[in-house]
């Protein structure tokens, strides 16, 4: 049996306010043509599939006219869990009309399991593949707050119910798997945040449990999961260094942090074990260049890449030691005529000039919400003793706005 894993597509994103449709529209083709090409069995997709839980009309298109394909393929499956960028409610609305192409969408922790747990026929009708699949734990899913308690308790806790789920889904489909009668693998979904797991400047990725890290360890995940499709970091990476416990990483780069990485999905060749795990790369289907340094090697890394064609998009990094308040007019002018575009300029030398304040080059992109809530008290001159409970209590409101599902009724 072929698996393929992937996950965090964040389809409609877009970055410093340029859509990518037609780059999501380039990978999901591609993606439909290496499912084909490879004849996978089984598609898992470990969450954050969109960007926002309100996803735009053309990005679910992209979406569905994605499944349709790959329904007509030699895929028999397709796994979806949710991730903390999906909505919930909007991933689950058609969720009976896909299972009549065999597309599995968990949604959201279920208080009856079971949901959880997808026994995967083959085309004989008989079991191949037990699937937990296991979507983005929400805070309220896993603990129960209570007055007083620490942020060490509350730490505590959030590990514990993500461990206990686990333990929980593993066991059922143990006893799915003994009551088949058959050495059926068990694979594991997930949408986390494991300890010692790689992200870099600019990619998006948020802490998911305000107040408290919660990164999990690889001794959590049960033993039976043959292999395990971990989706929320956006570095392709093993995790503990085991060859079965990874995260495929988003297939385009996220910002420009991630311009250099080499994106890619998994391709898991299972029986009763897994026999091995290949990265099969992801093309480039846009490409995106920092471009840092004084403005000598600024213009000579634009001049290299004009002479190639490069049609890129660009982010400039002026750290030179001349304060240089024509550098948008100096890079207009290095770009003219080629096919590269200044999406970015960010200008170190007014920055440490400016200590702190938004300048003229800062955009709000630039900033996260604890930037711009930490600017406000400090426009207000608020007392600093005062500061820590003030931005405790804003961090619980911004998490309470990303877990409610806007598209709920």
């Amino acid at each position: 049996m072929k698996i393929l894993h992937t996950s965090d597509w964040h389809l409609g994103r877009s970055l410093y306010g340029r859509k990518r449709y037609e780059e999501f529209e380039a990978f999901l083709s591609w993606l439909a043509e290496t499912i084909q090409k490879n004849e996978i069995d089984v598609l898992l997709v470990a969450g954050d599939v969109f960007d926002t839980s309100v996803p735009s009309n053309r990005a679910q298109g992209l979406y569905y006219r994605f499944l349709c394909r790959v329904a007509a393929s030699s895929c028999r499956h397709v796994v979806i869990v949710a991730g903390n960028h999906d909505s919930p409610s909007f991933l689950n609305a058609p969720r009976e009309l896909l299972r009549a192409l065999d597309v599995h969408v968990i949604s959201s922790a279920s208080e009856v399991l079971e949901d959880e747990v997808l026994v995967l026929r083959d085309e004989q009708d008989t079991p191949e593949l037990i699937v937990c699949a296991v979507p983005y734990l929400r805070d309220r899913d896993i603990r129960t707050a209570e007055a007083g308690e620490s942020l060490e308790d509350k730490e505590r806790k959030l590990i514990d119910g993500i461990r206990d789920h686990y333990a929980a889904v593993a066991c059922l489909a143990e006893q799915r798997r003994t009551e088949l009668g058959a050495e059926i693998p068990i694979a594991g979904m997930g949408h986390l945040f494991t300890a010692g797991g790689q992200t870099v400047d600019g990619d998006g990725v948020r802490e998911l449990y305000v107040g408290s890290l919660a990164h999990v360890t690889a001794a959590i995940f049960p033993e039976c999961f043959s292999y395990l499709a971990l989706g929320h970091l956006h570095v392709p990476q093993k995790v503990n260094g085991s060859e079965t416990i990874r995260y495929s990483g988003s297939p385009l780069p996220m910002g420009f942090g991630e311009a250099e990485q080499r994106k890619s999905i998994c391709l898991v060749e299972l029986h009763s074990t897994v026999e091995s795990v290949k990265l099969i790369h992801v093309p480039v289907f846009q490409r995106l260049e920092r471009v840092k340094g004084d403005w000598g090697g600024i213009s000579s890394h634009i001049l290299e890449l004009s002479s190639t064609n490069a049609r890129a998009w660009l982010e400039v990094v002026y750290e030179g030691e001349e304060v240089m308040g024509d550098l948008r007019e100096r890079l207009e002018a290095a770009i003219s005529g080629t096919q590269m575009e200044i999406l970015r300029i960010k200008n170190n030398r007014i920055i440490d000039r400016v200590l702190g304040q938004i300048h003229e080059e800062e955009m709000l992109d630039d900033l996260s919400v604890n930037d711009v809530f930490e600017r406000c008290l400090t426009a207000h001159e608020v007392p600093e003793d005062q500061r820590p409970e003030l931005l405790r209590t804003y961090q619980e409101a911004v998490s309470s706005l990303y877990e409610d599902d806007v598209q709920a009724e």
